[in-house]
């Protein structure tokens, strides 16, 4: 057991006993729990400006607040966020916001999610349940240290003429106060790590420190893939790790910046080396048996790369996470379902014919888009996720996370849209008119994922580094490229009949062929295959 790791897991979770009371409760009486988040957030900004637009001061009911308030995507709501940027107060919330966090965006390179201290709140009473539901089915993941990956790699821009500092310095400010501070005393990684902008670097110092808690018991990703590509490097890293480890050393000192090279705490352990190599690189269970549970992604095109990491890691649960945004908390592990997040944010959902419905109006079996309004000012917000209703807890819907809507590529959580790729492959070619054909789509080789351009003319040799430094833009995509979930952008000269075979394709999953036109993404593999190059 480690005891400082076991009393900050003790003191968090004891902060978010009333949060998981409320959310237990609340799962019985979802209609009531989502309008008292409702009104409270209507109360708490109606003297901002788009509350004042809105008569928010006026609204009595859900039915009230969704005919004044009108169903928006970020194309809508980006001019008011641009004038947070700018440092105008007041606008979408009446308290201040502290940060704009980057995420993807479905027709720009990305957008920028105002954070305020409502939103943190939202996250964290979302945390609290879900963690206090894990200790309960996992007693002992409490007596050692976790790795938390929330931003693997430091992503933190200083733009001019923002008023608002552009993402997060630091991952303890999602949840702030006495939490930052629980969290970062049990973490195997300290959270410096992430300013490490060397690819090579960034890994040794993630698997140095992770060798150093052989009682390691939680491991929380984003896509499951980022833990793989991990272990992936165990081997080729191992005799350079057991030499830091037992010097006391740091192999890329050269690379790292000083305050986090301090951050790390290096000294010689000679007794831990001696431990390690009785295991095999190869093997990571031998190396952390007393991991139980790893959170990462495991729906939609995450489930197989879940599932091939559960096979890894034996000893471990792999947890979903279920589905979280950088927008909102949707849904969290809870009981063995993922039932909505009803005390962080309010939601609705629409149906395919275009209903809107609220949470308890939810039917088993039934597909939904996902609909949120946070106390970040994102105000009937289409979060662009699709859902399924899997059951319920108590009454509330549980939900699984089918896909993106809208054309979305999202492999290893890169989240291409096709509007961005469309923009990107047009900067690629310029000053060249694109070709006739000219299609994106996701390919899995030997060595991992990637993209491949397939075109029906010829190419300069320089046009994947061109088009993968335009798809850079996108966030999401750069850090999967940077992390090495993705690799370079490969091309592909369809030699003929490039739009019939495309077609043929795409009628033998059904479309109708006066439906069909090229594509500039598709999220569909194996294409190379189907292509004559």
């Amino acid at each position: 057991m480690n005891l400082r790791s076991t009393l900050a897991n003790a003191a968090w979770l004891a902060t978010g006993l009333p949060a998981r009371r409320r959310f237990i409760r609340a799962l019985e009486e979802p209609a009531a729990a989502q309008w008292r988040v409702l009104r409270t957030q209507l109360a708490r900004n109606a003297a901002s400006a788009y509350g004042r637009n809105h008569g928010f001061a006026e609204i009595r009911s859900p039915e009230d607040f969704a005919r004044r308030v009108p169903v928006v995507g970020y194309e809508e709501l980006e001019p008011w966020i641009e004038r947070i940027r700018r440092g105008e107060s007041s606008v979408l919330t009446s308290g201040p916001v502290t940060r704009l966090i980057p995420t993807s965006g479905s027709s720009g390179a990305r957008k920028l999610i105002p954070f305020t201290a409502s939103v943190q709140r939202e996250f964290n009473a979302a945390i609290s349940p879900w963690m206090a539901d894990l200790v309960r089915q996992h007693p002992t993941v409490p007596l050692g240290p976790a790795y938390w990956s929330v931003t693997p790699m430091a992503q933190v821009d200083v733009e001019k003429g923002s008023a608002v500092p552009i993402g997060f310095d630091d991952d303890r400010r999602y949840l702030g106060g006495t939490r930052a501070w629980l969290v970062e005393s049990l973490m195997a990684v300290p959270s410096a790590v992430r300013h490490i902008t060397d690819l090579t670097a960034f890994r040794h110092a993630v698997l140095l420190c992770l060798l150093r808690h052989a009682d390691l018991r939680l491991v929380s990703v984003w896509h499951p893939s980022f833990f793989a590509l991990l272990l992936d490097a165990l081997p080729t890293h191992w005799d350079a790790l057991l030499r830091d480890l037992s010097e006391g050393t740091f192999r890329y000192a050269d690379r790292v910046p000083g305050n986090v090279l301090a951050a790390l705490h290096l000294r010689p352990r000679p007794r831990w080396v001696d431990r390690l190599k009785r295991c095999a690189p190869e093997h990571p269970e031998t190396l952390w048996p007393n991991l139980r549970v790893v959170s990462c992604w495991a729906d939609g095109h995450a489930g197989g790369a879940a599932n091939a990491l559960g096979r890894r890691l034996p000893q471990a649960m792999i947890q979903s996470k279920g589905l979280l945004a950088t927008e909102a908390f949707v849904t969290i592990p809870y009981e063995g379902a993922h039932p909505l997040a009803l005390c962080s944010h309010y939601f609705e959902f629409a149906d395919d014919a275009g209903g809107i419905h609220p949470a308890q109006a939810l039917r088993s079996g039934v597909t939904y888009g996902v609909i949120v309004t946070t106390g970040g000012g994102l105000w009937r917000y289409r979060l662009g996720d699709q859902v399924e209703v899997t059951g319920f807890v108590g009454r509330t819907p549980s939900l699984r996370f089918l896909g993106r809507a809208g054309g979305v590529s999202d492999r290893c959580g890169e989240k291409l849209s096709e509007a961005f790729v469309i923009r990107a492959i047009e900067g690629a070619f310029a000053p060249t008119p694109v070709p006739a054909f000219a299609m994106l789509a996701p390919e899995e080789g030997a060595d991992g994922w990637h993209y491949v351009l397939y075109v029906d003319v010829p190419t300069p040799v320089d046009l994947g580094p061109r088009l993968d430094t335009a798809l850079r833009a996108n966030p999401h995509y750069a850090l999967c490229r940077d992390l090495g979930q993705l690799g370079p952008i490969r091309t592909f000269r369809i030699g003929s009949g490039a739009y019939e075979t495309f077609a043929t394709a795409e009628m033998a999953r059904g479309l109708r062929l006066g439906d069909l036109k090229p594509a500039a993404l598709s999220a569909e593999t194996g294409w190379s295959k189907r292509f004559t190059g």
